[in-house]
């Protein structure tokens, strides 16, 4: 048995084991990144934290000389400096794993002066790390009297709102919030809840003194018949593939912008035409004048393609086909029609956006807008519509967007 425990695969595979522990601090490291906490119960939370992280010491303690190990006693502390950044308040979880991972590093088998100077980092990024966090909270966070005076979640389940009294010094505010139902990550005694879900659907001033509140379950046709009366000129905006999966061409996303006055009379249009214009708008003679021609596919090329522009796309054709141009094409090729003091004389670009009243009830399906549901109603107001939640992708719960607005403290 001692043979076994000594010989050096058993330790090899034992570290593989107690690398596992480290691969779930950096699990917990990025869910406080992107999430925040909630703990419902902290002793029992500290308790199975603490069983977890004893065994993972014996673990890592019986393979220090290993490598993993040796790694894995680095990697613990760093990866917890987020997790006691953003979550500082919940002590109970933090102690058992930071206690683990300073005594791992002490007894790992590294040596005592690749311990001392990864220890002094390590501590100093610590410093800097709360140093930093402090700054930002202090100066950028903006602190308001709220109070939350309704919350509960939609008839179907999927979303959650609150309805928000902010006081200030211009008499303060009455807000709705919605947010996801579906973006929580459930454990036993701890519940992490999605950043940057919440969307302000209603914002009034002064506050409200009385809110009624009024949940409708409303179908998609009658939903599209209200929008229409409202404006005919909505639009919705939509990725490259779901414009394609449309029927839509990706030549019918291109328009002209920021056009150069002179280059407005050249093509024959006038002053007025200042908004980004359809290139199925203009004429060939039209296009020409930009630089652009179409041929008998209706698909839109470069007449007179610079060669860092030949370079950048490799194009094996006769034409480059702005279809083919990813940003930085485009970008070239704007740059490759400046005045004589460097300004772009026009500028391409792509606009993936649809008019709502020319969309199916086929196609509304396609962009993942359901045949029915929920629709608030704050004060006899329409305030929030599922409908242009899904088509707008307010809840893009998939999504992970580094941003100053995940440091901001989260109740």
């Amino acid at each position: 048995m001692k043979s076994f425990f000594s010989n050096v695969w058993t330790k090899r595979f034992v570290s593989l084991i107690a690398a596992l522990y480290t691969v779930g601090v950096c699990g917990l490291s990025y869910f406080s990144i992107f999430y925040s906490i909630h703990v419902d119960d902290g002793l029992s939370l500290c308790l199975v934290v603490s069983a977890i992280s004893v065994i993972a010491l014996i673990l890592m303690f019986y393979t220090r000389k290993q490598i993993l190990t040796r790694i894995s006693s680095f990697l613990i502390l760093m990866a917890m400096i987020p997790v006691v950044v953003l979550y500082f308040d919940e002590k109970m979880l933090l102690i058992p794993i930071i206690i683990t991972g300073v005594l791992i590093l002490l007894f790992s088998g590294a040596g005592e002066g690749t311990k001392t100077v990864v220890g002094t980092i390590i501590l100093l990024l610590y410093v800097f790390a709360a140093l930093g966090y402090f700054l930002f909270t202090s100066f950028f966070v903006t602190s308001a009297k709220t109070e939350t005076i309704k919350s509960g979640i939609s008839p179907s389940g999927r979303y959650k709102y609150d309805v928000i009294n902010t006081e200030d010094t211009s008499n303060g505010s009455t807000s709705v919030i919605i947010a996801p139902n579906y973006s929580d990550v459930v454990y036993p005694f701890v519940t992490f809840k999605l950043k940057n879900m919440e969307h302000t659907v209603y914002n009034v001033r002064p506050m409200c003194e009385e809110v009624q509140l009024e949940w409708l379950n409303q179908n998609r046709e009658d939903i599209t018949s209200d929008l229409n009366k409202i404006s005919d000129n909505i639009k919705v905006d939509v990725t490259r593939s779901e414009y394609e999966n449309l029927g839509y061409k990706i030549d019918n996303a291109f328009q002209i912008s920021d056009v150069n006055i002179y280059y407005l009379f050249e093509a024959g249009l006038t002053a007025s035409d200042v908004a980004p214009i359809n290139l199925d708008k203009l004429s060939d003679e039209q296009l020409a004048v930009f630089d652009i021609g179409r041929d008998s596919a209706e698909m839109y090329y470069v007449l007179d393609p610079t060669a860092e522009l030949i370079e950048h796309t490799k194009s094996a054709g006769d034409k480059i086909y702005l279809s083919e141009l990813d940003s930085k094409g485009i970008e070239i090729f704007n740059e490759s029609h400046l005045d004589e003091l460097g300004y772009t004389l026009f500028e391409i670009q792509k606009d993936y956006s649809v008019s709502l009243n020319e969309l199916t009830e086929e196609q509304l399906e396609i962009l993942g807008i359901s045949e029915s549901g929920d629709v608030l109603m704050f004060n006899g107001k329409v305030c929030f519509r599922y409908y242009v939640a899904e088509a707008e992708d307010y809840f893009d719960v998939d999504s992970r967007k580094f941003s100053l607005d995940l440091l901001n403290p989260v109740s």
